[in-house]
C-alpha cells in the first residue's frame, strides 16, 4: 500500500516520508507536499528508491507462495 506521511515536531520542524513507492515516484508523489511546507533541509533516499517496480512485484509473489 502507497502512503505519504507527513511528521510534526513539538518544535513545528516537518518530515515526509513516502511508504510503498518505487524509484522516483516517491519524490513525485510527495513534491506538492514539500513544496507546501517550505524549504527543505536534507533529502534521505531508502532501499526503495533503488528498487524497480518489477523487483518489488516479483518480491511480493514469492511471499504470496
Amino acid at each position: 500500500m502507497k502512503r505519504i506521511e507527513v511528521i510534526v515536531s513539538p518544535d513545528g520542524s516537518t518530515k515526509v516520508e513516502t511508504k510503498g513507492f518505487t524509484g522516483s515516484t516517491c519524490q513525485q508523489a510527495s513534491e506538492f507536499l514539500e513544496r507546501s511546507l517550505g524549504q527543505k533541509r536534507s533529502d534521505h533516499r531508502t532501499a526503495d528508491f533503488y528498487r524497480t517496480e518489477a523487483s518489488q512485484t516479483q518480491q511480493a509473489r514469492q511471499q504470496s507462495s
